[in-house]
C-alpha cells in the first residue's frame, strides 16, 4: 500500500471517529452543517462519512435530519447495563458459594462463540485457583456452557466440536444426550472436559418467562471434588439462586419484579 493511501485511510478513520464522538457527546442531536463546521471538513465529505456510519448502524437521523446514536450502539449500551445489573444481583450468591464450598464461583452469560465470563469470587484454596474472566471458554466443554446450550440460551454451533482433552465430548449425539441429562437434573457437570483435573457444576439463571439468561458455577480440582460433592453443590447453587431472587422480589414492587426476572432450575 502506498504511503499516500495509508495516510488518506488513517485520515478518514480519524474524521469518522471525531464525528461519531461529537454525535455521542452532543447534548442535542447535531445537524450536518454544524458537524461540518465544527470539524472543518467539507460538507460533502462530512455527508459521505456520516452515511457510512449510518449504514453500519452506528448513527441514525431523527425527524429533523439531526444525528444521534444508532441501534448498534444503543443496543450495546443496553446490554452492558443489563450485564452490570445481573452482576450486582448475583454477586452475593458468588461470594456465599465461594465461602461455603471453598471453591471458585463464576457467573456467565451467552457470548459470541464462547461463554462470556462476567464475574468471579475466589475460593480459599491456591490449588486450582484460576481467573476465568476474559478467557475463551467453549460451550460444549464447560458446565456453564452446557447450561446455556441445554436451555437454548445459545444454539449448538455448526461444525466440529473442538477436542480439548481426552474427556471432551466431540460427538453431537453424545452432547445432546448430555444436555438432556442437564435438563433432567437441573444442573450441569463436567469432569476433565475443559482441562485435565478440572471439575465443575453449574445451574441456570432464569427470567420470569422461563428463559435462561445466564448460569452460575463452582469449579475446582478433581482430587478435591467428587461426583457426590458436585451433585450436592449443584443443588446448593439452585437453592442460593432461588433464595436471593425470592428476597429481591419481596423488596421490589410487582413491576420491578418483572424487570428483574426469575432465576432457578427447571
Amino acid at each position: 500500500m502506498a504511503k499516500s493511501e495509508l495516510t488518506t485511510g488513517t485520515q478518514a478513520i480519524d474524521r469518522a471517529s471525531a464525528l461519531l464522538i461529537n454525535i455521542l457527546q452532543s447534548p442535542t442531536p447535531p445537524l450536518l452543517g454544524a458537524l461540518s463546521r465544527a470539524h472543518d471538513i467539507p460538507k460533502s465529505t462530512t455527508s459521505r462519512i456520516l452515511a457510512a456510519l449510518e449504514r453500519q448502524g452506528l448513527i441514525k437521523r431523527d425527524r429533523t435530519g439531526a444525528f444521534l446514536a444508532g441501534d448498534v450502539l444503543t443496543s450495546f449500551a443496553r446490554e452492558q447495563n443489563q450485564d452490570s445489573m445481573l452482576v450486582a444481583r448475583m454477586r452475593p450468591i458468588l461470594e456465599s458459594l465461594a465461602e461455603k464450598t471453598g471453591e471458585t464461583s463464576n457467573l456467565a452469560i451467552p457470548g459470541n462463540g464462547y461463554v462470556n465470563m462476567l464475574d468471579q469470587a475466589d475460593g480459599q484454596y491456591l490449588l486450582g485457583a484460576t481467573n476465568w474472566i476474559g478467557k475463551r471458554v467453549p460451550y460444549h466443554a464447560s458446565a456453564l456452557g452446557k447450561i446455556l446450550l441445554a436451555y437454548s440460551a445459545v444454539p449448538i454451533a455448526a461444525g466440529r466440536l473442538e477436542k480439548l482433552t481426552e474427556k471432551t465430548i466431540t460427538s453431537r449425539t453424545r452432547l445432546l444426550a448430555d444436555l438432556e441429562n442437564v435438563r433432567k437434573n437441573g444442573f450441569a457437570l463436567i469432569t476433565d472436559e475443559l482441562e485435565e483435573g478440572l471439575v465443575a457444576v453449574a445451574a441456570p439463571i432464569r427470567e420470569l418467562d422461563g428463559r435462561v439468561i445466564g448460569a452460575i458455577s463452582i469449579s475446582g480440582p478433581s482430587p478435591r471434588l467428587s461426583h457426590k460433592d458436585l451433585t450436592r453443590i449443584g443443588v446448593q447453587i439452585i437453592d442460593e439462586i432461588e433464595a436471593v431472587q425470592s428476597m429481591s422480589y419481596t423488596k421490589k414492587s410487582p413491576l420491578h419484579k418483572q424487570e428483574l426476572g426469575k432465576v432457578g432450575a427447571a
